[in-house]
């Protein structure tokens, strides 16, 4: 069990988040260098790391969690800031942290303090709520680009009808955006109001699990999903079960590619407002030993994507996707034996067998030849010492014929490129 000594301050109100990379971010009100609160990551073991310490400038004693955008950077809110107003900020997974927008005290009507955390809207902007400012004080709500562009005020409290946003709000699946205000309302306690949004974004169906490999039961939330004919995971149709209007399940099917899904109903076809991950297999290799320079054939599941192979976590410089079920790649110079691993965007496979690096066969030097108009093209022979007997050998490959050579040498007695190594 997990405890709060293992985190570096006192939590916000809002719970932490698991990005894609597996691990949890979230923010604390207190702590860090400057004892303004930070950023925090913690492994689903509970190893926890400082990604930023707030320090005033920068903001201060963020009130509410993190969202993660498709980019995989990270967007909150804090107070303070260098105009006292409060920040916008984006921050990388590695901790580089940018404010995107100052609220300024001196200008108390564009709103102040955003205890709120952001919406990520399926318009890729970022909607947000202040607690206080605007044109009566109660507070706004806002909208503004991932790029820290477009600020606008979309609406002005005015405690009657709500008052202090401190909630973060969240976008329902019919495109409208839904809060809860701290005071307003009708009533004779004035305890708040719960409020929407509507800027005209359109519907779209929210994953609840999203990553999974082939085979995973996603389950899906949306509306009028009575009537659906096709649950599509990137290009891959996949089989489904409608269980009401707003929640069915579907299967991730082969061939499907980390992307968004897209539901198609009677009415339109629903798009999801997240990027579902495909997490890719290796189910084989071969062969499982090899010098540097040998040429490997991983199989498995969800490998069209691939962006990185590694052997014993040493990265190759060449690799090619042949299809969604194999990737061929050469055995690096520097290749350590262990576990081989394939990366996508979906996250990274790891070999259950272990690839043994042997000591090359590469002893020999490539030969060239000159002839009466030039000289230095190689002939594709190879030379080389084995077993103390110089010995020669056709290997076209290392030795591509009629190429020049890079470096003259001799080796026993005929000119070599000293540059190509070769199998004599």
């Amino acid at each position: 069990m997990l405890t709060n000594n293992a985190i570096p301050g006192d939590p916000g109100p809002d719970p932490i988040i698991q990005a894609t990379d597996g691990n949890f971010y979230g923010t604390t009100t207190t702590g860090g260098t400057f004892d303004q609160g930070t950023v925090f990551r913690m492994s689903p073991t509970g190893v926890t790391k400082v990604l930023f310490s707030f320090d005033e400038t920068h903001g201060c004693q963020p009130q509410a969690g993190l969202i993660q955008g498709n980019d995989n950077n990270f967007y909150g809110t804090a107070l303070c800031g260098k105009l006292g107003g409060g920040i916008v900020f984006k921050i990388t997974p590695g901790g580089a942290l940018t404010p995107l927008h100052n609220f300024d005290n001196a200008f108390p009507v564009n709103g102040q303090n955003p205890r709120a955390g952001l919406v990520l809207g399926t318009d890729g902007n970022l909607y947000g709520a202040t607690s206080n400012g605007g044109t009566s004080g109660f507070g706004i709500l806002f909208r503004m680009t991932k790029t820290g562009g477009g600020f606008t005020v979309l609406h002005n409290f005015d405690g009657t009808h709500g008052g202090n946003p401190d909630a973060t709000p969240m976008q329902h699946t019919d495109g409208r955006i839904y809060g809860l205000t701290r005071i307003g309302g009708i009533s004779a306690t004035q305890s708040g109001v719960l409020y929407r949004l509507d800027v005209g974004l359109a519907p779209f169906v929210s994953l609840v699990n999203a990553s999974g490999k082939v085979g995973t039961l996603v389950e899906i939330l949306g509306n009028g999903f009575t009537g659906t004919s096709q649950v599509k995971f990137g290009s891959a149709p996949a089989s489904f079960t409608v269980i009401s209007n707003t929640y069915l399940t579907a299967i991730v099917p082969s061939g499907a590619i980390t992307g968004l899904v897209a539901v198609t109903t009677p009415s339109r076809t629903l798009v999801s407002n997240k990027i579902f991950r495909v997490i890719p297999q290796i189910t084989a290799f071969s062969p499982t030993s090899g010098p540097v320079g040998t040429s490997v054939t991983i199989t498995g599941v969800s490998l069209k994507q691939t962006t990185k192979v590694t052997f014993g976590g040493v990265k190759a410089t060449s690799f090619t996707v042949n299809s969604n079920t194999k990737v061929t790649a050469t055995v690096p110079s520097g290749a350590k034996t262990g576990k081989i691993t394939v990366t996508t965007p979906g996250g990274t496979a790891t070999s259950s067998g272990t690839f043994t690096v042997s000591a090359s066969t590469l002893t020999g030097h490539c030969v060239y030849s000159c002839g009466s108009t030039r000289c230095g093209e190689l002939t594709g022979y190879c030379v080389g010492s084995v077993g103390g007997a110089c010995r020669q050998a056709f290997d076209p490959i290392h030795c591509p014929v009629g190429q020049p050579f890079k470096r003259q040498g001799t080796e026993c007695g005929v000119g070599v490129d000293l540059d190509r190594t070769c199998t004599p």
